[in-house]
């Protein structure tokens, strides 16, 4: 399918009808301190921009790592797009968020050969593709190396890959590069002092630039993920990562929350209300015009999945993970057209090339 995007850069309207710059720092600010009237009011703004650019489809994402049946949807196979960890449940940063435990939902992959049966498994049984991931190594970095033969060899088995590297070096992205992945996801944080804090790295923000420079040069589909809440449930340097990776033209941007995980520090911390992450979209969607916009599938779920779900809406984005029913309802009520893709949301350029 083609879609031609006709839209101002970094641009949205304002009341009168005059399109202007948008100052992600300056007016994100503002956005996040607007009351709710004046926020659905921006809201409606950022809505308009995404049906003017994007149509009027809601690409709704159920990857096959976990089980996603709701009555508008149920997963055909789970083979068709599966998350793999190259280091099984270990990692050594230990992140105050995490300490491991969403490794647990991927399969262990921890050799080559391993990661290659599988990816031939997928191709034999019909499968879309898969997500290469893993936990980080000391500074930071997913330890996907050695994995780039077969990595690129399950490309040549028609295979969509993407991939989640943390921190990156030269030598990784060459080889993403060289492999054609079909995208590379690291989480952007904004501030110095949550990095330090919750993923234990001194210098992690420049870490971070320095890979966005990296992926950048080596013309890589990147699809950086924002994490709202990191900061034990609050904001800080969510705007700062926003304005950060504006300046890299992203293939999508996936917008996480918080989401507390028994056995890990932040275990009873409360996560950011839904208002507050549809704040967040509402200026990432101005900030971002032409770049597909996706709530991912990190965020706490219930009644409060229910919630972000209809924010996600409202602040203009392309697409959900794992969208509630009740998200796909409210969607309809908007004039979208709901479309499943049991892939990974990180994909979504793929719906406007």
């Amino acid at each position: 399918m083609v879609v031609i995007i006709t839209l101002i850069a970094s641009a949205y309207p304002l009341h009168n009808g005059i399109i202007l710059p948008f100052d992600i720092i300056q007016e994100g600010r503002e956005i996040l301190q607007l009351s709710p009237a004046q926020l659905e009011s921006r809201m409606r703004s950022a809505f308009k921009i995404r049906t003017k650019g994007f149509g009027r489809t809601l690409y709704c994402y159920g990857p096959t790592s976990y089980p996603y049946n709701i009555k508008e949807h149920q997963q055909k196979s789970k083979h068709n797009f599966p998350s793999f960890s190259v280091t099984g449940t270990s990692c050594a940063l230990q992140c105050e968020h995490c300490s491991g435990q969403l490794l647990r939902g991927m399969d262990a992959t921890l050799s080559p050969d391993e990661l290659l049966s599988r990816f031939s498994e997928i191709a034999e049984k019909g499968g879309t593709g898969a997500l290469v991931s893993g936990g980080s190594d000391g500074q930071g970095r997913v330890p996907l190396l050695r994995f780039g033969d077969a990595i690129a060899q399950g490309k040549e088995m028609g295979l969509d890959i993407v991939v989640h590297t943390g921190i990156v070096d030269e030598s990784t992205a060459e080889m993403l590069a060289a492999a054609s992945v079909d995208a590379v996801m690291l989480d952007i944080i904004g501030d110095s002092q949550v990095m330090k804090q919750v993923y234990h790295l001194r210098d992690g923000v420049k870490a971070i630039r320095a890979s966005l420079d990296i992926l950048h040069a080596h013309r890589l589909p990147i699809v950086p993920h924002i994490l709202v809440g990191l900061n034990y449930g609050e904001l800080s340097g969510e705007l700062n990562a926003i304005d950060m990776v504006s300046g890299y033209d992203p293939a999508g941007l996936v917008v996480i929350a918080l989401s507390p995980l028994p056995k890990t520090p932040m275990e009873h911390i409360q996560p950011p209300a839904p208002e507050t992450i549809g704040r967040i979209m509402t200026v990432a969607r101005f900030a971002l015009p032409k770049t597909p916009l996706l709530l991912g599938c990190a965020r706490p779920m219930g009644e409060h999945k229910i919630h972000t779900d209809r924010y996600a809406v409202d602040s203009g984005a392309n697409g959900i993970a794992y969208v509630s029913q009740e998200g796909v309802d409210y969607a309809r009520e908007q004039s979208l057209e709901p479309v499943f893709q049991d892939v990974c949301c990180s994909l979504a350029s793929q719906a406007y090339t």
